[in-house]
């Protein structure tokens, strides 16, 4: 409400009628028999005045009570609805009842439409321009990218291609046959070393570990019926070796006469044979392969 709205109404229609009889004199100066009128139309025009502005304050009083009251969130919904749609049908009419202004087809007319129309083409097409340049950077600096990562292949191709020539000269094609002899050749190596260690074996047990009465024991030779019994030390490895991988689920030897009882306590002590668990008679000797 603006600021004179608070003043009261009859000095506000005392100023208007007041100005109006001051106007009114000044048109016709000598005019005196219409004082009494105007007075009467000055009384009258200040009640309707009145009336109106007690009218008005009514209505700001409920609208200020409205504005007041608390609305629950359907009701608020439901009156911003109702304003919305009170709004938009006001627009409506107003633009129903306007007419559109046609523009007068004149050179001037047409020369400022068609600089606005080029202006605005202009500038569209600038922008399209800064975002083609954007994008053609970005590609740009990706071709790049993909272009350093294509000469790190090749080198990589190009080093695998050399290593692959010099290993593919390096490949010598084996055959069979060829292999089959190596094989047999290492075979017949193993045997020979296998032969040469026993005899290097039978000897230093000859030599060390001899029998009893100091002779040793050799086959297609005569003995003392004495000593025809025992074996020497190297007979008896020979025996519990046979025996290991002859029968491997059962390597025991039954201790015989022929064994020399120190000999066979030489190699408990020594771990080189065992006991049988169950069978004290039976000895094996150590699987030391597995």
């Amino acid at each position: 409400m603006p600021p004179d709205c608070g003043a009261p109404s009859s000095k506000r229609t005392k100023k208007i009628t007041k100005h109006m009889s001051v106007n009114q004199q000044s048109l016709d100066p000598d005019s005196t028999t219409d004082v009494e009128v105007v007075t009467d139309t000055e009384e009258e025009l200040i009640k309707e005045c009145e009336e109106m502005w007690k009218e008005m304050e009514e209505c700001q009083n409920k609208l200020s009570l409205i504005g007041t009251e608390t609305l629950t969130d359907s009701n608020a919904q439901i009156s911003l609805l109702i304003m919305q749609v009170k709004c938009l049908t006001a627009e409506l009419s107003q633009w129903q009842k306007e007419t559109p202004e046609i523009a007068p087809l004149n050179d001037d007319v047409l020369v400022t439409l068609g600089k606005e129309e080029f202006q605005k083409l202009q500038h569209d097409l600038e922008m399209v321009l800064s975002t083609i340049q954007s994008k053609n950077e970005k590609l740009k600096e990706d071709l790049k990218r993909e272009q350093q990562w294509l000469d790190e292949q090749q080198q990589i191709m190009e080093s695998l291609n050399v290593l692959h020539s010099e290993l593919k000269n390096q490949v010598v094609t084996f055959s069979e046959s060829r292999i089959f002899t190596e094989l047999k050749t290492k075979l017949l190596n193993v045997k020979k070393y296998k032969k040469k260690l026993l005899i290097t074996l039978g000897e230093f047990l000859e030599d060390h570990f001899p029998l009893p009465d100091g002779s040793v024991k050799k086959k297609k030779k005569s003995i003392q019926e004495s000593t025809a019994q025992l074996i020497t030390l190297h007979e008896i490895l020979e025996t519990l070796i046979n025996r290991l991988f002859d029968v491997p689920h059962d390597p025991y030897v039954k201790i015989s006469d022929s064994f020399w009882p120190p000999y066979i306590e030489l190699l408990l002590r020594n771990g080189i044979a065992l006991r049988h668990p169950e069978d004290p008679t039976q000895i094996r000797l150590e699987a030391f392969h597995q």
